[in-house]
C-alpha cells in the first residue's frame, strides 16, 4: 500500500473558473487600431499675403466662431477702401449736379414749347434746347452708373480689406499655429492655396474612426452600442454608438480588406479631453444575453471542449455554445451552474485524465 502512494503521479495544480450565470456579448472589434478625430478639422491661412500684425490665437485657446485669429498689416488696403470712398462721394455729387442741370433744361423746354405753340420763339430755339436737355438727361443716367461703378469699387477693397483678417469659422481649439507677430506671410502661386498657419480643431463633434474586417460588414450597423477604449486610459471602456459604416472597402493590403465605422463616445464633454490622433479600438456589440450560463473564452479547447475538475481529476467536456465574445462564452449544454472549468491551460501536463489539484479559482 504504501508503494503504490508513492508511485501515485503527483497532482497538477490548476486555477479554475466556476461556471455561473452573467451576461454575454457577441461583439466584433477594428482589425487594426482605430483613430479619435475631430468631426471638423481647419487648416487656416489669410487669403492676402503681408505682415502679421496680430495674432491673438495661440495654442490650446478656446475660440468662437467669428473671433479674430491673426490680422495681416493693412494699411494699403484701408487707403485703398477710403480712396474709393471719396470716388463714391465725387460720383454722387456729380450725378446731383448732372441731374438737376437736366431738371432745369427740362422744365426749359417745356416752357419754350408752350411759346412756340403761340409763335412767340422759334422752332430752331425749341430744337436746341431739347438737344440739351437729352444730353443733360444722359450726363444725369451716365452719373448715375459712375455711383454703382463707383459703389462696386468701394465693396471690392472693403472685401480685399476683410481678407487680411483671418477668423474662426466655428467654435473649436486652436490646435496648432504656425508663424508669429511680425512674420512675413507670402502668397503661394496661383492655383495653390496659401500654406496653413492655423489650426482648428471643433473638439465638440470627436469620434473614432476603426477600420473592421470585410467579413463582419454585413454586422454592423448605425446605432449599435460601443465599447471604445483608449491606450491613453487603460482598464477602462467608454459607451458610445456606431454614427457611420462606410458603403465601400477602405483598405486592400494582400488579401486582409477593411471597411471604416465611425463611433462617437456618449459622454461628449469627456471626449473634448481626448486630443485628435489618440489610438482607440472599437468592439461593436452584435448581441447581448444576461443571466445565462457562461464560462472565459480562453477556457475553451478545439472542437468547442473544457477540462473541468471531477472527483480530482481533469475530465473533458463538449459544450454547446451560444453567444461567444473574446472575454465570455455562453454555455447552453455540457456544464452545470458551479462545475470548475480549468482556465490554467499553458501547462503540458493539463490535459484529461490528468490528477488535479484546484490551486486557485478566477473571477473572469
Amino acid at each position: 500500500m504504501l508503494r503504490l502512494t508513492l508511485l501515485r503521479p503527483a497532482s497538477v495544480p490548476v486555477t479554475v473558473f466556476r461556471a455561473a450565470a452573467g451576461r454575454v456579448e457577441e461583439s466584433v472589434t477594428n482589425s487594426k487600431a482605430g483613430t479619435v478625430k475631430a468631426r471638423r478639422r481647419a487648416t487656416l491661412s489669410s487669403e492676402v499675403g503681408g505682415r502679421v500684425s496680430e495674432l491673438p490665437a495661440r495654442k490650446g485657446m478656446r475660440v468662437r466662431q467669428g473671433d479674430v485669429l491673426m490680422r495681416v498689416a493693412d494699411g494699403d488696403y484701408r487707403a485703398a477702401v477710403d480712396l474709393q470712398d471719396s470716388a463714391l462721394e465725387a460720383a454722387r455729387s456729380g450725378r446731383t449736379e448732372a441731374c438737376r442741370t437736366a431738371e432745369q433744361l427740362d422744365r426749359d423746354l417745356a416752357r419754350n414749347q408752350a411759346l412756340s405753340r403761340e409763335s412767340l420763339v422759334s422752332v430752331e430755339l425749341v430744337d436746341q434746347l431739347q438737344s440739351r436737355r437729352d444730353a443733360a438727361a444722359a450726363a444725369c443716367a451716365s452719373a448715375a452708373a459712375r455711383i454703382r461703378q463707383a459703389q462696386a469699387s468701394l465693396e471690392a477693397a472693403r472685401v480685399n480689406l476683410a481678407k487680411t483678417v483671418l477668423r474662426a469659422p466655428f467654435d473649436g481649439v486652436v490646435a496648432d499655429v504656425t508663424t508669429e507677430l511680425g512674420e512675413w506671410i507670402t502668397p503661394s502661386p496661383p492655383g495653390l492655396p496659401i500654406p496653413p498657419v492655423i489650426v482648428l480643431l471643433d473638439d465638440a463633434g470627436m469620434y473614432v474612426s476603426a477600420p473592421m474586417d470585410e467579413v463582419d460588414v454585413g454586422r454592423v450597423r448605425v446605432g449599435q452600442a460601443v465599447r471604445l477604449t483608449l491606450d491613453a486610459f487603460p482598464g477602462r471602456s467608454f459607451p458610445g454608438r456606431v454614427t457611420r459604416v462606410a458603403p465601400y472597402v477602405q483598405d486592400v493590403e494582400e488579401q486582409n480588406r477593411t471597411f471604416e465605422i465611425e463611433a462617437e463616445f456618449e459622454d461628449a464633454a469627456f471626449a473634448r479631453r481626448i486630443p485628435s490622433g489618440t489610438s482607440a479600438d472599437v468592439e461593436a456589440i452584435l448581441d447581448a444575453r444576461d443571466g445565462v450560463l457562461r464560462v472565459p473564452s480562453s477556457a475553451i479547447l478545439d472542437g468547442d471542449r473544457v477540462l473541468v475538475v471531477k472527483e480530482g481529476r481533469l475530465e473533458s467536456r463538449t459544450l454547446t455554445l451560444g453567444l461567444k465574445n473574446w472575454q465570455y462564452a455562453e454555455v447552453r449544454s455540457g456544464l452545470a451552474a458551479g462545475d470548475a472549468v480549468v482556465v490554467s491551460l499553458d501547462r503540458a501536463d493539463v490535459r484529461e485524465g490528468a490528477r488535479a489539484a484546484i490551486a486557485a479559482e478566477s473571477s473572469k
